[in-house]
């Protein structure tokens, strides 16, 4: 007989609606307006490292994030607005992601992404009983106070001594098929995210252009480097979310699209279709905004100190 019962408590399932009869009471205070937008599109995430589901002999994609209805929604006039939705992400099974999750995103007209960092904060420290304030990072701080280097300045070689002296397990022997965000992102996975306080919020800035997506970049000076305005938010080293100062302008859009399409190209991935509809309503305009995802299954697991993504959830991907 196949396994049909739940892989989650009814304890556990129980706190997971009263977390989000939480989230949606803290969204009514500060008058936010909950909406819903379809989980079918006729287009997908042209991103190369997010892989969407497709409904075979039908052009439709399952979202992997509300985030091009809601900017739709936003360009209309809609005001702030949040959203718990059900998205999907043709990733493998692990410990800490199932490909169907729960996602709570939001749009804050007017605020920068500092102000909204500071209102994810004001969310998570109750709904984790947090007693220490949130630590904040730029990039490039973190980099400089752990690991002592720049990490938008560092050359190549530089980054691969870096990574062969701290993470010597990884054993580099094609040094240059190694792009440096690579290096980067195995400095920041293997080195830095342990170091985050695990009785704590930590929140990292400012990230290098190359990770921008649809964040806005603010454009280097003499003194500075340009850098893209997102940040990712952490409980101790669980990745808990990703937030942008929202890029409004339609053409830079476009090109993040296209952009990320080579690429796909390149590496053979499939070819999907840009949202046009997407591309329209910013063309007519969004304001000023910064948003946010977040997962609520990951924060379940934080709040109820889980280790399995499964204990969260009601049927997990391979009995669903």
């Amino acid at each position: 007989m196949m396994e049909w019962k739940p892989s989650a408590s009814l304890e556990t399932l129980q706190k997971r609606a009263q977390l989000l009869a939480d989230i949606r009471a803290f969204f009514s205070r500060e008058q936010v307006l909950e909406v819903e937008t379809p989980a079918l599109s006729q287009a997908a995430n042209t991103d190369p490292y997010i892989e969407s589901f497709s409904l075979d002999h039908q052009q439709r994609f399952l979202h992997t994030s509300p985030e091009y209805a809601m900017k739709r929604l936003l360009a209309s006039g809609s005001g702030d607005i949040y959203q718990i939705a059900k998205v999907w992400r043709k990733e493998e099974v692990s410990r800490r992601h199932n490909p169907e999750f729960t996602l709570l995103e939001w749009y804050r007209v007017g605020f920068s992404y500092h102000q909204l960092m500071r209102e994810v904060e004001l969310l998570l420290t109750p709904l984790l009983t947090l007693t220490k304030q949130a630590k904040f990072y730029s990039y490039q701080q973190l980099f400089i106070e752990f690991l002592h280097i720049n990490p938008h300045t560092s050359d190549h070689s530089c980054l691969i001594s870096c990574v062969k002296q701290q993470v010597p397990q990884l054993e580099i022997t094609d040094e240059a098929n190694w792009q440096s965000q690579a290096l980067l992102d195995v400095l920041l996975t293997h080195c830095l995210e342990p170091k985050f306080d695990p009785q704590r919020l930590t929140f990292l800035y400012d990230y290098p252009v190359t990770q921008s997506a649809l964040a806005r970049v603010r454009v280097a000076t003499e003194t500075t480097v340009a850098v893209a305005e997102r940040f990712e938010v952490y409980m101790g080293a669980m990745e808990l979310g990703n937030g942008y100062q929202e890029l409004l302008n339609a053409d830079e859009n476009e090109h993040v699209f296209d952009v990320e399409l080579t690429q796909r190209l390149q590496q053979r991935q499939p070819q999907y279709p840009k949202d046009q509809h997407f591309l329209d309503a910013m063309q007519s305009g969004m304001p000023f905004t910064s948003g946010v995802a977040l997962g609520i299954d990951r924060l379940l697991m934080c709040q109820l100190k889980k280790e399995k993504i499964e204990q969260v959830i009601s049927f997990p991907w391979d009995t669903a």
